[in-house]
């Protein structure tokens, strides 16, 4: 037999695995090439910043750098900077407050509601439901509000026999809070010591928000405070004090613009709301002395804050809830003396370049004039939850003004601070309203001002369709 045929299928044998080994390699390189293929892909993808379908949508410019502030450098009139005060709320500010306004003894809000005019007949129409405000039944708010100080405990008018002229003093000179007090504000309008007309409301159950407040009536409570109250002069021939005082009402209303359009009624029929973020534009963004005004206002009433201290520290916020009180007091401590608050900016306003020179005391007695006509306007405000709102905030700034220009400074020997828990409830709740107004427009501002010049008609093609600016927004 021959074996002859058996080389012949080793050589078969050996020709195919050559053949499986050129595959294998073949399909190696291949591999590889499609590696480096997609490996390339790759590091153009991450220098171009996006992947196909994902933008690259951001707050960077086009070389990635972080976009340019349009609002740097010191905040005119004051002592601190733009990038200072967005640091200082976002980490310290903003938060306190927040958790601050909804406890108890700054929930509730003492307000005269129902007031004539006094100006002109109340003309203002509410389209909407939520411009009625929701009060607190008697049981709802603490009871320690129902009592007014009177100097002495019930326990110790009985101890002597009724007669207070017997009690010792026992207050230390170092005391500066010697309890709440029942007088009026020299600043505003309202009579704080007239309870039989006022009421109290739980202030979370009634935000500040669009409410349909529109037309003729709304802009006469602005025009009147404007042109007869805070005329606006040219600014080369407008004294520091007018200044300020305009500047004031000017950061007040852009920080209530910003509230309406942060919490608006975008679709009636199916109560919708959200951001209006082309109303913020219109009304706030587009003008930047707006923006600077709300600084301004915002770190004036953070210095009357932090300059009336020690009265704060010690002042009492009695609720009848011993956890909640604890828990105010403690924020309220936070908040003054803040390590990195008292660094940072330690005097936001200096109030001390005021009313300088011989007609210092006119000067000021006429802007208090002004004031209180200002604070009178709000009861000519035809809906009540703007009133509620407008009364609380304008209280809160004529206690500012108070606690600035009406109180000795270094020694309170002549004039000594005395507060109503109403103003210090007006005081921070203005606070954290001007600081969420702040936050706001420091995270929306440059993205918004963006997309309008996107939008603008000079970078929409010719014949092609302009965005809906809500929709875009939304």
């Amino acid at each position: 037999m021959s074996s002859e045929p058996a080389p012949v299928a080793n050589g078969a044998a050996a020709g195919a695995g050559e053949d499986k080994r050129r595959l294998r390699r073949s399909r190696w390189w291949y591999a590889a090439a499609c590696a480096a293929v997609l490996a390339a892909l790759l590091a153009v993808a991450l220098r171009s910043g996006s992947f196909p379908g994902i933008s690259s949508s951001s707050s960077s410019g086009s070389c990635g750098c972080p976009a340019a502030r349009k609002y740097t450098g010191m905040v005119e009139d004051c002592c601190c900077d733009y990038e200072t005060v967005d640091a200082i709320n976002e980490e310290v500010l903003h938060p306190i407050l927040q958790d601050l306004v909804k406890l108890p003894f700054f929930r509730y809000f003492k307000v005269k509601l129902w007031c004539d005019c006094p100006f002109w007949p109340d003309d203002g129409m509410c389209r909407l439901r939520d411009c009625s405000v929701c009060e607190c039944p008697e049981n709802e708010f603490p009871e320690q509000f129902k009592k007014p100080y009177n100097g002495l405990s019930p326990d110790s008018m009985i101890c002597q026999e009724g007669k207070p002229q017997a009690a010792v003093d026992k207050t230390l000179d170092s005391r500066v809070f010697k309890g709440w007090v029942e007088t009026d504000n020299p600043w505003t309008n309202d009579d704080e010591t007239d309870n039989a007309e006022m009421t109290y409301v739980n202030l979370q159950l009634n935000p500040e928000r669009y409410t349909g407040y529109t037309g003729d009536s709304a802009r006469r409570i602005w025009d009147s405070i404007y042109k007869e109250n805070c005329p606006k002069y040219p600014s080369e021939d407008m004294c520091r004090e007018k200044k300020a005082l305009y500047k004031l009402i000017s950061g007040l209303h852009s920080s209530i613009s910003v509230h309406i359009a942060y919490d608006y009624l975008l679709d009636e029929s199916t109560n919708l709301w959200g951001q209006n973020l082309p109303l913020l534009y219109d009304r706030v963004l587009k003008y930047p002395e707006r923006v600077q005004n709300l600084y301004f206002t915002y770190l004036f009433v953070l210095r009357a804050v932090t300059k009336a201290t020690d009265y704060l520290e010690q002042a009492e916020y009695n609720t009848g809830n011993p956890e909640d009180d604890l828990k105010t007091q403690s924020l309220v401590k936070q908040l003054l003396y803040n390590p990195k608050l008292r660094t940072a900016c330690p005097l936001p306003f200096d109030e001390a370049k005021l009313w300088q020179g011989e007609n210092g005391p006119e000067l000021k007695q006429e802007i208090q004039k002004q004031f209180r006509n200002i604070s009178a306007i709000m009861d000519c405000v035809g809906c009540e939850k703007c009133r509620l709102w407008g009364k609380l905030q304008v209280l809160g700034l004529g206690t500012a003004l108070k606690i600035l220009f009406s109180v000795d400074g270094d020694s309170h020997l002549n004039q000594p601070l005395q507060l109503q828990r109403n103003e210090v409830i007006a005081l921070f709740n203005l606070l954290n309203r001007l600081s969420e107004s702040v936050k706001f427009v420091h995270e929306k501002g440059s993205s918004i001002e963006e997309v309008i010049k996107q939008q603008s008609p000079s970078n929409v093609q010719k014949g092609a369709s302009k965005p809906n600016l809500k929709l875009a927004f939304q």
